[in-house]
């Protein structure tokens, strides 16, 4: 696979939607959980959205129950726990698994491109963010502890066409 452009991936609905669809935009793809101690990072997710929607910028949250069974609800039960609670305005896709033989490809992909510390493929826990810029190409990965709001100028400089590839996890 050359570029995220080449996956598919399933909607909470189930349906296939071609990672394609977001050719051209700054993509900050993310692993989420409903009951983990970083779920309060919907708030700053939906507002890193808002605040750089116009300048390209894709949220895109994937709900995973392998860490501790922090997302063990439907993926119609997590929408719902997304919008009430967080009032999320960017896609939550259909859960998935992001380590292991089950691993969604999509993962498997990000996890090879952008290994975390020490060269570990593995993804240590919810809420593992990875910035693809405007080609496709996964750019920078950050720790679950790195907060929405750190990620500012990372984003700012993928949105300009000036980013700096490296994972810091």
């Amino acid at each position: 696979m050359g570029s995220v452009y080449d996956f598919t991936i399933k909607n909470a609905k189930g349906e296939s939607i071609s990672l394609g669809d977001y050719r051209g935009k700054v993509l900050l793809i993310v692993n989420t959980a409903s009951e983990c101690g970083y779920t309060p990072q919907y708030a700053g997710l939906e507002k890193l959205h808002q605040a750089y929607f116009e300048g390209g910028l894709r949220v895109l949250g994937f709900p995973c129950n392998q860490f501790g069974g922090q997302e063990p609800g439907s993926d119609s039960e997590i929408q719902k726990f997304c919008e009430l609670k967080f009032h999320t305005t960017f896609p939550i896709f259909a859960k998935i698994d992001v380590n292991g033989e089950h691993s969604d490809p999509l993962f498997t992909y990000l996890r090879k491109e952008l290994p975390g510390l020490l060269g570990t493929e593995g993804i240590k826990w919810n809420f593992t963010k990875f910035l693809i810029d405007r080609n496709g190409k996964p750019i920078k990965r950050f720790a679950p502890k790195d907060t929405p709001e750190t990620l500012t100028s990372d984003i700012e400089r993928a949105i300009t066409g000036n980013p700096k590839k490296g994972g810091n996890q």
